[in-house]
């Protein structure tokens, strides 16, 4: 059922271009007193009785005394633009709205925030210098001589080669030192692996046949 609300007062009339004392607005008959938070102007106030009032419904509110015949819409919260509802919507208040994780908000009020947008995604080659929050945008920058960051997080200096590898690429802001064994020690390893085998296979020889000799 629809509450309707009855402000007593006394019309005052008034000469169109100045306006009404406070508390009141400007009608046809004159001015009106106004009507509280929470209600809208049903109907306007004349000789024999007061402003007639109605609450907002549902979905709409009125924050503030008003002589107007419709409520304010409620703020709609939406998670596909990186808001959430922080706070409902009441007769006498708008809804409060927040940001969700990984975003920030572009615009904020005495409400809450109006409008989010996604933290900036360091590109690889950089890092997150400054970790975005709900009321800021995260920044980057970009890695220094010597060290790389594949996925623009963080970034980590170049592998060393050791002694028994050769650079095989060369590192950049986004990737790594590609480190290989070289082909001069794969033929020394493969030698001396050679030489190994050869000597054992000699030494089962000598054995055998001073075995034989003995026999």
């Amino acid at each position: 059922m629809l509450a309707v609300f009855v402000v007593l007062g006394c019309v005052s009339f008034v000469a169109p271009e100045l306006s009404c004392p406070p508390k009141q607005y400007v009608s046809k008959a004159g001015c009106c007193p106004m009507c509280r938070k929470g209600t809208i102007v049903q109907e306007d106030c004349s000789y024999v009785a007061g402003t007639l009032c109605s609450r907002c419904e549902k979905g709409t509110f009125m924050n503030k005394p008003n002589g107007l015949d419709r409520c304010f819409t409620c703020t709609s919260c939406d998670p596909g633009h990186g808001l959430f509802v922080l706070q409902g919507c009441s007769e006498t208040t708008d809804t409060v709205c927040e940001v969700i994780d990984g975003y920030f908000c572009k615009d904020l009020d005495v409400t809450g925030c109006s409008a989010a947008q996604k933290h900036t995604t360091c590109v690889p080659g950089g890092r997150i210098k400054e970790p975005g929050t709900r009321r800021a945008d995260a920044q980057c920058e970009l890695c220094q001589s010597g060290f790389f960051s594949e996925h623009g997080v963080n970034c980590n200096d170049w592998t060393t080669c050791s002694e028994t590898q050769v650079k095989l690429k060369e590192g950049t802001e986004s990737s790594d030192v590609v480190c290989g064994v070289s082909s001069r020690n794969h033929y020394i390893v493969v030698v001396t692996a050679l030489l190994f085998e050869m000597t054992i296979v000699a030494l089962l020889i000598r054995v055998s046949l001073a075995g034989a000799k003995w026999q």
